[in-house]
Formats: structure tokens, sequence, C-alpha cells
């Protein structure tokens, strides 16, 4: 059937978005320049300006070139602080805030150790972030992203009961909003690592790929075709929950310990430091893994090769991704070195070309990908369509 034109209060709204896309991107542009970049007419894009600072979402930040004056040569860029933005990368006792302007650029951030009982901790968290927004200069957040280990139903945006987490978890996003007024939206860590590693980071030229985490659990974020995909009870990824060899039992709807997990957690990968003579006082996973890379400890390298490589394996047998990126903090400390190992293994499996890659953001990715959730929300609201008639 006929598809019917836009209406041009439709046409309008896209145009406007187009428009602070390029301003989002390129960063301030010319009237002269959005007209050759986005094909519109010269008066379309007089009318485009005129509204979008009659809405405040842009205005004049400067000329461009010293010789050029006049309407022409005006400088347009979207207004940083129509609305502010926080990110937060919680952990079982620790949490780490940033606070931004609605383009990212950070006014503030902290960290803080999360201990007491639930309101104790809870209240921490609120003044932690409240504090580090007032630090910035800023009186209100518009956009809050979160993110959490644990499932996240896909259906309420909320995180999965369970006991293996703090109680304060589950009541952080409704504490957050009731106190500060503001959008609060909760995801999973991986999920939001994949995001940021997409959008930034080692998979930033793939649509489609799987984001493995390594660190005190083991878990997965699968994007196809550009799609982060969550599954009907928000599971996809529990690769912890994975039956594999080498594991002595079989994982349980209660725990994953016999599953990939027993194979590839931060625990299990100590005990498997201690036996190569390698894990000393303190030492967690990460740093026995980061010293096995600078020391050229080539035989506990392979050994932890061999065991990711066997969920990097089912994840390409059941995907086919095309590339698998090492996160958390045992696949940041691995580097190129483990994942070039993993690769070999994979190959030796698999008839399916993977790519295995080490991620590149460090220890930032879940904040990073926190904040990308964020300020996408934000921009989605702020820059549509004018509600209304």
């Amino acid at each position: 059937m006929p598809v019917s034109p836009a209406s041009p209060r439709t046409a309008r709204a896209i145009n406007d978005r187009l428009a602070l896309g390029l301003l989002q991107r390129e960063g301030p542009l010319t009237a002269n320049q959005l007209k050759q970049l986005t094909g519109l007419s010269r008066p379309s894009v007089a009318d485009l300006v005129e509204r979008l600072q009659g809405s405040g979402l842009i205005t004049v930040v400067g000329e461009a070139g010293a010789q050029r004056r006049g309407p022409n040569a005006r400088l347009y860029g979207i207004v940083a602080d129509r609305a502010h933005l926080a990110a937060l990368d919680v952990r079982t006792e620790s949490v780490s805030v940033v606070v931004t302007d609605l383009l990212g650029a950070v006014l503030a951030e902290a960290s803080a150790l999360v201990g007491g009982d639930t309101e104790t901790a809870l209240g921490g968290v609120l003044d932690l972030v409240g504090r580090t927004a007032r630090e910035g200069g800023v009186q209100r957040l518009h956009t809050v992203g979160i993110g959490a280990p644990g499932l996240i139903d896909p259906a309420t945006g909320d995180l999965h009961d369970t006991t293996s987490l703090p109680a304060w978890h589950r009541r952080l996003a409704g504490s957050l909003q009731e106190r500060l007024g503001a959008r609060v939206l909760v995801e999973n860590e991986t999920n939001l690592a994949a995001r940021a590693e997409r959008r930034d980071g080692a998979a930033h030229d793939r649509d489609t790929f799987v984001l493995l985490w390594l660190g005190d659990g083991v878990g997965a974020a699968v994007v196809l075709d550009g799609v982060l995909r969550r599954g009907a009870s928000g599971g996809t990824g529990e690769i912890g929950f994975l039956p594999v060899p080498g594991t002595g039992s079989l994982p349980s709807a209660s725990g994953c310990e016999g599953g990939f997990h027993s194979l590839a957690c931060a625990a299990a990968l100590c005990e498997l430091g201690e036996a190569h003579g390698l894990l000393g006082p303190g030492m967690s996973a990460a740093d026995v893994v980061r010293h096995a890379v600078g020391a050229g400890e080539d035989a506990f390298l392979d050994a932890v090769a061999d065991r990711v490589a066997v969920g990097a394996a089912a994840m390409a047998a059941i995907l086919d991704p095309g590339c698998v990126v090492l996160g958390g903090e045992v696949g940041r400390a691995g580097g190129a070195p483990l994942a070039a190992r993993v690769e070999d293994r994979v190959t030796a499996m698999s008839p399916l070309r993977t790519e295995v890659r080490a991620s590149t953001l460090g220890g930032a990715a879940v904040l990073r990908g926190a904040l990308l959730a964020a300020r996408d929300a934000a921009q989605d609201e702020l820059f549509g369509p004018p509600t209304g008639h």
C-alpha cells in the first residue's frame, strides 16, 4: 500500500534531529556547513536554526574564521548544560559515579566503599551521588544510568531478586529516582561494557560480537546486527551456568558452581595461579594474570587460555559472532597476549572464524556504558519532537 508523506511537523522533527546529531558528532557548525551536511535548502536550515535556538537546544558559540563576519559565520553548538547526567558503576562493596553535561563532558567524579546494613549502605550511595553532583555545580540531574551485576528484567528494567547481591542494589534505582526526581536506568554491567566497547572500544568496527566478561564472576554480552540481545528473561549471556568439561559437576538453578564459572572465575584462576607458584599474598586473579604477562609465564597463560577458550568456543558455535572481546578485570589484565592464545584455541576447536580481541577501555567500560545509556536516553527525550499540537 502507498506510504503517506510525512507531515510538515514530522519532517521538521526529523530535520531537527538530523542537525542535532551532526552537532553532537562534529561539534559546532555554521549554517552553511549544516546546509552542506544535511542537504537541506538554505531557508530550511535558517528555519531549523531559529527553531532549535528558540527551544534552547542550540546557541551561538563563536564564529568560523577570523576574516568572516555576519550571520553565515556564526558557529552553532548544542547547549551542553541543558541537562546534566550521572552514571554509576555499582559493585558489591563499592560505587563509582561520574557527573557530566549533556555532551558527556565530565564535571565531577568520585568513588567510595559501601558497607553497613541496607539503610546505611543505601544512604551512603545517595549522599555520594548528591555530593558529586554539587561538586560539579549541578543542581538537578536529568537522567542517571546504573551499571550493576545481576539479571535485569527486560519488561520492568528492575534487578532480579537474588541472594547473591546486597539488598541495597535492588533498592538503589527507586531511591535515586525518589530523591533526585531524575529518570533512572539500570542495566547489567556486562551489557553496558559491550555498549561502550562498540561505541568507543575494541568492537567499534563490529555490528555483531560477544563480550566475554572475566572477573569475580563470568558472563557475556551478545550484540547481533547492532542490537544488544537480552533474552526472554534478561538472561542472555549467563555463560557461568554453561555445563562444561573439566569441572567434575554440573551447575544448578540456584548456583553456577560446576559450570563455566568454576573454570574461569577469579577464584578458580587464583587457584590455578597458586598451582603455578604465582599467587602472592593479597593478589587478585587480575594481579596474577598481569604479572604472568609481564614475566612471560607462558605455561600459566596457556592454562588460562585453555579455560577461557571453552566458553569463547561455545559462544562461537552457537552465535557465530565473528569477534569475541575479553573484558572484565581478568580480560583487561591478560590483554593482547591472552586474547591471542584464546583465539588460537578457538580456531583449533571451531570451523567458524572468530577473532578474539582484548578490551581497550580498561576499568572504565561499565561507567562509560552507563553514561552512554543516560546520554542517549536524555537526548532522545530532549531532541525528540515536541509534544502537543
